[in-house]
């Protein structure tokens, strides 16, 4: 009969193709049981839909097959290992969007980020904390209004399954401009964070207003953000602000998981000759200068552009840029699975002497 002991000295040999090193050095096995011919195993991690978690719960359950056992696998993380749950208990992971300056495509990132986790099978919300171009409820074409608990939280209304949250629905018209002064912007922010009723959510992607204002130093100050994902186009002036977006991260302690170039380049569909008509690897002085990742580079597209359908581009197979925007949520959920799991590695020694583990099993 194979022993827990056993178990674990075959799991000490999957190791984890991103962070390079095995499941067991890093702390990610929480606690492992044999019982009648199955494998229980609890791991720490947390990022569901991730394909590289995805692939190394695979990895895991052959390594657990070759010892002749049925693996069942189930995934656990709590603030004990370095996660801050106080804030959103429910929610698994926060994403930020954010950009250095307007128009560059940071709504269009998030809401794509939101659709595309939503169709791998995730539970997603969408905070849209842009408070003076809320464009979110637009995007997604979300009809409903928040409903209300009998405490008087929020109720966030969906489309195609994604939760949104947004200042359009506080405005009477859709029209009409959010006229607020800075402490009113905090206001509504904190209501937004402390008010509303997410329930479960694998991913929360909080769409920021462009810039290093309050609303982002707020959002920093309140809320568990496991990433941000910066948003550019090639353009230098963009590019110089997206370098405020990202110091602005870097000062707080967040982890920036990587850079979006929008609008990289344009292909013309009758010669299929590639234009770069706003300058061309806008972003890679970023990705040089400050050691972070290209998260992916999306073309300029009509696509890209269309509001009000209720169906991000991400979602149309038949688009031409379905694959490089499905390229870039794996990509995302990927680096958040990365730094889950190295956050996970940071707070945790080697399980060889957890007090589960049965040496005489």
């Amino acid at each position: 009969m194979t022993s827990e002991r056993e178990l674990l000295d075959r799991l000490g040999t999957v190791t984890d193709p991103q962070l390079d090193d095995d499941i067991v050095s890093l702390g990610l096995i929480n606690e492992v049981t044999v019982d009648d011919g199955t494998a229980y195993v609890s791991l720490a991690l947390n990022t569901p839909y991730a394909p590289g978690e995805m692939e190394l719960g695979e990895r895991i359950r052959d390594a657990i097959a070759e010892l002749g056992l049925e693996p069942q696998l189930q995934a656990d993380v709590d603030e004990s290992v370095g996660f801050d749950t106080e804030v959103y208990p429910d929610i698994k992971n926060v994403i930020a969007v954010a950009s250095g300056k307007g128009g560059v495509g940071k709504t269009t990132v998030a809401t794509n980020l939101a659709a595309g986790l939503n169709d791998l099978g995730a539970r997603v919300g969408i905070l849209d904390a842009d408070i003076h171009g809320p464009n979110v409820p637009r995007i997604l074409n979300v009809e409903d209004e928040p409903s209300l608990t009998d405490d008087q939280r929020l109720i966030p209304p969906s489309s195609d399954g994604i939760s949104v949250i947004s200042m359009r629905f506080l405005t009477e018209n859709e029209d009409d401009p959010a006229v607020l002064r800075g402490p009113m912007v905090n206001n509504v922010l904190m209501q937004f964070v402390e008010d509303v009723e997410w329930g479960r959510l694998d991913y929360l992607i909080v769409d920021l207003p462009p810039g290093t204002g309050d609303a982002s130093l707020n959002l920093l100050q309140s809320v568990p953000v496991t990433g941000a994902v910066i948003v550019t186009t090639p353009q230098q002036m963009a590019v110089d602000d997206a370098r405020k977006g990202l110091e602005l991260f870097a000062q707080h302690d967040t982890e920036v998981l990587g850079v979006v170039e929008n609008m990289s380049a344009f292909q013309c569909p009758n010669c299929d000759d590639t234009h770069e008509v706003f300058g061309r690897d806008g972003a890679d002085g970023i990705v040089e200068d400050y050691g972070v990742d290209l998260l992916g580079r999306l073309p300029v597209h009509p696509d890209l552009g269309a509001e009000g359908t209720g169906r991000p581009a991400v979602t149309d197979t038949e688009s031409a840029v379905a694959k490089p925007l499905t390229e870039l949520v794996e990509t995302v959920a990927d680096r958040v699975g990365e730094v889950n799991r190295a956050t996970v590695g940071d707070h945790r020694a080697e399980p060889d002497d957890a007090d589960w583990l049965d040496d005489g099993a």
